[in-house]
């Protein structure tokens, strides 16, 4: 077998490894991809990047969290791979548009090395039937639902993947990774959801802490940041212009008149890793 290769970059401490199978002959399987995250037993990262699959004239990436389940759509992933195709030579000039799961997203580069973007994220979506969420109505906006050990202010949003924002008065890492588990798995989530907590500070900043779906308590997150700020905005907490700090750093988010997101952040080239053979046995 060839020499397979894996590139690995950070948003904001969200790392992610890119699986190119273009340049690597080896066929990447579930447990490859548990194995390859662990950060005891692998590389270690929050998720791994599987593309480009070219295809249809369209540049299409494959998200997969740690667990091996496939995610429909991730901001920092969708940075960072898009640094990595300008890395390697896929695409050029200021913008262009990746396929996801979810669809299509539009980038545009803020920098001529591509470490800095921003990101067409679309709309968000409220509908319960878009996220999915049961046993509740058409929308769930600041509804009172009890996970775990209390009853928390819960406003539910779709980016392209299921969120569940909880506005706190105080958030933190602790409490992310104790109420996490519950809600992610909760049985009002039927394809199980990703939960931000959420503290508005003004008018054009909130602070969150992110527990992922599959993946569990992260630095950073696109969606979440986009979602938090989403449903901070539907309720009239925030403007239409916001910074998002989270425990890795910040993300821009920005509302246009018809309620589409832009979202503007940094990614970190790592390195080139080089994966022994027994990983593909």
């Amino acid at each position: 077998m060839s020499e397979i290769t894996l590139r690995k970059y950070h948003g904001l401490g969200n790392d992610y490894l890119v699986y190119d199978p273009i340049r690597n002959e080896a066929l990447l399987q579930e447990r490859q991809i548990r194995q390859l995250c662990s950060r005891n037993i692998g590389v270690g990262a929050d998720g791994i990047l599987y593309g480009p699959v070219l295809e249809d004239d369209e540049i299409k990436v494959r998200i997969f969290n740690p667990d091996g389940s496939e995610a429909e759509k991730g901001g920092n992933g969708i940075r960072i791979f898009s640094r990595y195709l300008k890395d390697a030579g896929y695409v050029e000039g200021e913008k262009y548009v990746l396929t996801t799961k979810a669809g299509k997203t539009e980038v545009t580069f803020l920098s001529a090395d591509g470490s800095r973007m921003q990101v067409d994220m679309g709309y968000p979506k409220f509908q319960a039937k878009d996220i999915p969420v049961v046993g509740f109505g058409e929308e769930i906006i600041g509804e009172s639902i009890f996970f775990c050990d209390n009853f928390y202010n819960a406003t539910c949003v779709s980016m392209g993947n299921p969120n569940c924002v909880i506005l706190l008065e105080e958030a933190d890492s602790k409490k992310a990774m104790q109420l996490g588990p519950y809600v992610e798995r909760s049985k009002y989530f039927p394809n199980r959801i990703n939960l931000q907590l959420c503290r508005v500070i003004d008018r054009g900043n909130i602070q969150i802490e992110i527990y992922e779906r599959g993946a569990g308590y992260t630095y950073a997150s696109g969606t979440g940041a986009c979602a938090a700020a989403a449903a901070s905005h539907r309720m009239g907490l925030v403007d239409d212009v916001v910074t998002v700090h989270m425990h890795g750093g910040d993300l821009l988010v920005e509302f246009a008149e018809d309620g589409r997101i832009d979202m503007t952040g940094p990614v970190v080239y790592i390195g080139k890793i080089t994966l022994a053979e027994h990983f593909f046995a």
